[in-house]
């Protein structure tokens, strides 16, 4: 117990600077005004690693989303069949909300980082890929902490992202007047929340060559985005001491009942528990613990179709399972009934397919800017009265861009955002 937690002391969760001072509107208010709220949470699933329509709305072959879409699954080779009856039981996920079947992501490189960075900002980019360099405007996290009135801790946002790379710099921004002060907590559960990244962090050893540059990763991410001070100029983010020791305690459950094995196979899944079913369920362990108000998970297992169509086929279906069993387990959290969750890929994948045949015969497919990579689909799901319900709109409606200012009017505090920053609408189409 003391090694667990003079490990996640070491990740400086308690960090300086309680609390941000307050900041002066241009209208010359002192904080924003509080909004209507249409509700108290939400939840953004990024579906990402690049879903065709193909394949996913349009069920060319068969509904590979059998729990989110309607339709039926027809089984075929090598595409997985077996997997757990839906926690929503006959009810489909579309049934609860608003299908886009035409969404659109319509501008920037068709690539992962800038996918997830345009539906975090809410703003098209053509940056290249840039590890160490964060967004050029602020993200749907700062929006809400700085234009929410009264202002919320970090407690009440998270960011769980299952890949280390470029997206742990999505939870604040270079820009200038938000930035760390405003972003989210970060978790990336599935190589810190494991007995590996335990010893790799906190209970240091003569590492093999194999086993080092996982060490070494694990240890950079840590100390850049925990072990600082506010006074530094990349500070990180920072929680009151109260919300500091929240976490801690959080954390330390985590590593106790990873080491222990809890987490081998939560959902009873065998074999088919992938990265992606994991980041969910931790998203749900953060969900249960703190009840935040807006929290985004992606989830990338589908990226596997640059050389396995089959296993982006396979992996598909884990997602869509877990999509639903994230809806399910929101409804059952005391407080939290009143969540809109949001679902939507970063972009899509070509029509046309690469050279590399899987072994089933089937043609992978990349993402390269041509028109099907734009193509995607987005699905409101809420409560009756706020969402409409068991709807779809089958014409070209909304894009990427339209997710951050929906995000900001479902919690009240879109027209309290600087006008200019933000090129997207409010999808009104889903909304009663």
């Amino acid at each position: 117990m003391t090694k667990r937690r003079d490990f996640i002391k070491t990740m400086g969760l308690a960090a300086a600077g309680a609390f941000a001072a307050p900041y002066i509107l241009p209208s010359g208010r002192l904080f924003a005004a509080s909004g209507t709220r249409k509700a108290n949470h939400v939840v953004f699933c990024l579906f990402a690693g690049g879903i065709r329509n193909i394949e996913s709305v349009k069920q060319q072959e068969s509904n590979l989303m059998e729990t989110i879409l309607k339709g039926n699954f027809v089984a075929q080779s090598g595409i997985d069949a077996t997997l757990p009856s839906s926690s929503l039981g006959s009810k489909k996920l579309q049934e609860y909300g608003t299908l886009l079947k035409e969404f659109r992501y319509a501008d920037g490189p068709t690539g992962h980082f800038n996918g997830h960075t345009t539906a975090i900002t809410g703003k098209y980019t053509s940056e290249a890929l840039n590890l160490r360099k964060r967004p050029d405007y602020p993200t749907i996290f700062e929006y809400y902490r700085k234009h929410t009135t009264p202002s919320k801790s970090a407690l009440n946002s998270w960011w769980v992202c299952n890949t280390l790379g470029s997206n742990t710099v999505l939870n604040y921004s270079n820009y200038e007047g938000y930035g760390a002060t405003y972003g989210a907590n970060y978790i990336q559960p599935t190589t810190l929340i494991t007995e590996t990244g335990y010893n790799a962090i906190g209970n240091p050893k003569n590492f093999t060559t194999d086993e080092y540059a996982s060490a070494a990763k694990i240890r950079d991410f840590a100390n850049k985005n925990f072990n600082k001070s506010i006074a530094q100029g990349d500070a990180g983010i920072t929680n009151t001491s109260d919300d500091a020791d929240q976490i801690l305690s959080f954390f330390d459950t985590l590593y106790t009942e990873a080491i222990n094995g809890y987490y081998d196979d939560p959902w009873g899944m065998g074999s088919l528990m992938n990265n992606d079913m994991y980041n969910v369920f931790f998203a749900e362990k953060v969900l249960n613990q703190f009840q935040p108000e807006l929290l985004v998970v992606n989830l990338t297992g589908v990226d596997v179709c640059h050389d396995d169509f089959t296993g982006y086929c396979n992996n598909l279906r884990l997602a869509d399972w877990s999509v639903s069993h994230l809806w399910n387990t929101i409804q059952n959290i005391p407080g939290m009934e009143d969540t809109i969750m949001i679902i939507a890929p970063e972009h899509g994948r070509n029509l046309n397919p690469n050279a590399i045949v899987d072994a089933y015969g089937r043609k992978a497919l990349d993402h390269t800017n041509d028109d099907t990579s734009r193509e995607i689909f987005a699905m409101v799901c809420g409560p009756s009265g706020v969402v409409n319900q068991n709807k779809e709109v089958s014409s070209v409606y909304g894009e990427s861009i339209d997710i951050v200012p929906t995000i900001a009017n479902i919690l009240g505090f879109d027209t309290d955002i600087p006008s200019g920053i933000l090129d997207g609408k409010v999808l009104d189409e889903v909304f009663v």
